[in-house]
């Protein structure tokens, strides 16, 4: 592995991140124009957005036959956004769970994730079920846009006005502008995500690691670091509504929009490898199932739950690393994470659950 490779791995991130930020900067500039609010921007033109560089990696990597990377990408970035992300978010500043993520879009996530896990079950995403998951995308997307405009729930509503969306002006200068910074964020994003496959390929071959695992890992961090910046400057400046909406938002996104565009762009469908259907699709599901009993319990992602969600990513990447090199120690790890672990977890999950049936709303605001 030459130092060529590692700036050409670096210079795709940085790429990545530069394109993702223009994008979403005048994607958002659009949005406000024709007077979306915050907590709808947050769940399609951000979220989208910081999705983008998933999207330029699974497709450019499903066109060029390397299907590992393309899949890994979109399995890891969705367990690294709600694990790490929300995780690192929740220990900045306890994150308040809106209304509509409760009650419509982190059932969605879960909906989707166990949708893509189906079509990939017999080892191939067909082109038609690719089509099938972009035109959720689709679907989800306008219904998101039509919902807010006829929203009649008034927590819901007052979640949307306390932003004061709309109020940017709207100008000729402002419009060529934004899509000034679309055209560029597009391009940069195609550049960058070239560049990091290459380099990601290079390294996975040079430590003798399968591409799935470089996909899961180095690929899908460096697309989610958008997701990242975002969510937690949005927890910083108090848009919590938006630091939770970016990364539900990009999960629903990934699932329907970059796996379906990649299963459509490859010629044969987009084979799905037989370690990742074992353990990460599972993985992928169980993290999305495991939000809603969280995100429902006093509307709040609290600290104590934001190292709980670190924690499981440290356990899952040192099991990937464990896995990759085969090292002595992988079986009784397994044990201890099957044994012990995942059974406390889930007994945790249904004390948090009952608790919260029984026993008045926890405050909004916790230290």
């Amino acid at each position: 592995m030459s130092i060529v490779t590692i700036l050409f791995l670096i210079a795709g991130l940085v790429l990545l991140v530069a394109g993702a930020e223009a994008l979403v900067k005048g994607a958002s500039r659009l949005a406000v124009m024709v007077g979306l609010s915050p907590l709808i921007i947050g769940l399609t033109i951000v979220a989208y957005g910081t999705s983008a560089p998933e999207m330029a990696v699974s497709v450019m990597s499903s066109l060029a036959g390397q299907p590992d990377i393309a899949v890994g990408n979109v399995v890891g970035s969705n367990i690294f956004n709600v694990l790490f992300i929300l995780g690192i978010s929740a220990l900045v500043v306890p994150l308040v769970v809106a209304q509509q993520l409760i009650r419509l879009d982190v059932p969605i996530m879960i909906m989707v994730s166990v949708l893509g896990w189906l079509f990939a079950r017999d080892g191939l995403i067909s082109r038609v079920e690719g089509a099938v998951l972009f035109a959720g995308a689709i679907s989800y997307t306008l219904f998101l846009i039509f919902q807010s405009s006829q929203e009649q729930n008034i927590e819901v509503q007052e979640e949307y006005a306390k932003f004061g969306a709309g109020s940017k002006k709207k100008s000729l200068k402002s419009l060529v502008s934004s899509l000034l910074y679309i055209a560029g964020g597009l391009a940069l994003l195609v550049v960058g995500s070239r560049w990091l496959v290459d380099g990601a390929i290079a390294i996975a071959r040079s430590f003798g690691i399968s591409e799935v695992v470089i996909g899961l890992t180095i690929v899908a961090a460096g697309t989610s670091l958008p997701e990242l910046a975002t969510s937690v400057v949005a927890s910083i400046r108090g848009e919590r509504d938006i630091a939770v909406g970016n990364v539900v938002g990009s999960n629903i996104f990934n699932i329907l929009a970059v796996l379906g565009l990649s299963g459509l762009a490859a010629p044969s469908g987009l084979p799905v490898s037989a370690s990742v259907l074992r353990f990460d699709l599972p993985v992928m599901t169980a993290v999305a199932i495991a939000c809603l009993p969280i995100f429902f319990t006093g509307n709040l992602i609290s600290r104590r739950e934001g190292v709980l969600f670190i924690f499981y990513y440290i356990a899952y990447t040192l099991y990937l690393i464990l896995s990759s090199t085969q090292h002595d120690s992988l079986p009784l790890y397994s044990q201890v994470m099957l044994y012990f672990v995942l059974p406390l977890t889930l007994v945790t999950l249904i004390t948090i659950t009952w608790r919260a049936f029984h026993a008045k709303p926890r405050p909004r605001e916790e230290n």
